[in-house]
């Protein structure tokens, strides 16, 4: 790969499949180790096909048939909604995460981007009645990529899982569109209970590493959960929380954090301290 810069996808704009396809061949002559693996995903431009391609040669073994998975993610990404939320996605990796030299890159190397893809096939056949089909891709995502999103979640798009191992999203989890999850998270139930239990994350929201969110409570838009911490309580937009458990400890000034992907914050009583010291 090219290590110059480049211009990232544009929010909204859809995946060239073309594109991608004429870039991986290239890629595949110039390093051969990757033609098994780039070969079936660049043989058909069509985005809905290379993303079926991707998913079933990466999440598919003994109990998971890859023609089956291929036919099923297919069908997924053949509809606008879900091709619109793939694209999204891409397209936040691609200029969120500042390892990722090119759309390519995110398509190929980030198993974030393969776990949400792959929860898009699970939501789908969960909403159609084929509930077991959808917890058998929940369980090979979990098995295969170390991440864990019930198949009845509702993601937006514009979601990025960096790193993403690690992460876990419950049942009744909700998260609306550009947020940014950092490895380690939990949104999670506060224990055995039933019903609508898991959290809700609005716009643009960034949780740092190992933050773990418990209980149905409401991550406001724009706000910031810092790295390890433990909210328990609803927080309101585009504020900044941290520690154990988690208290405001500033804002953001911003609606999208997600975007920003700055971690640093500082508390806010020390900032004033200092300023009037």
């Amino acid at each position: 790969m090219s290590t110059s810069t480049h211009q990232p996808l544009a929010p909204g704009q859809p995946i060239d499949g073309a594109q991608l396809a004429e870039q991986a061949a290239a890629l595949a002559a110039r390093e051969p180790l990757l033609a098994p693996f780039i070969g079936a995903i660049a043989a058909d431009p069509d985005p809905a096909a290379m993303l079926a391609q991707l998913i079933s040669q990466r999440l598919a073994g003994p109990t998971l048939d890859r023609q089956a998975l291929y036919h099923a993610a297919l069908e997924c990404f053949s509809g606008a909604a879900a091709a619109a939320a793939a694209s999204a996605d891409l397209a936040a990796i691609d200029q969120r995460d500042s390892a990722c030299r090119s759309p390519l890159d995110a398509l190929l190397f980030s198993k974030g981007f393969v776990a949400v893809q792959g929860y898009r096939v699970a939501h789908q056949l969960w909403g159609a009645g084929q509930r077991n089909a959808a917890l058998l891709i929940q369980h090979a995502i979990s098995c295969k990529l170390a991440v864990d999103i019930h198949p009845a979640a509702v993601i937006g798009g514009g979601v990025m899982l960096d790193h993403a191992t690690g992460v876990v999203i419950g049942e009744t989890a909700r998260v609306e569109d550009n947020v940014s999850i950092m490895q380690g998270v939990t949104l999670g139930g506060t224990g055995k209970e039933s019903g609508d239990r898991h959290p809700k994350v609005d716009r643009g929201v960034l949780l740092g590493p190992g933050a773990k969110v418990l209980g149905n409570i409401t991550i406001g838009s724009g706000a910031m959960v810092a790295a390890a911490s433990v909210v328990l309580k609803p927080v309101a937009a585009n504020a900044v929380v941290a520690g154990v458990p988690a208290q405001v400890v500033g804002s953001t000034c911003c609606d999208n954090p997600a975007e920003l992907m700055d971690h640093f914050f500082q508390v806010a009583k020390q900032a004033g301290q200092r300023r009037r010291g």
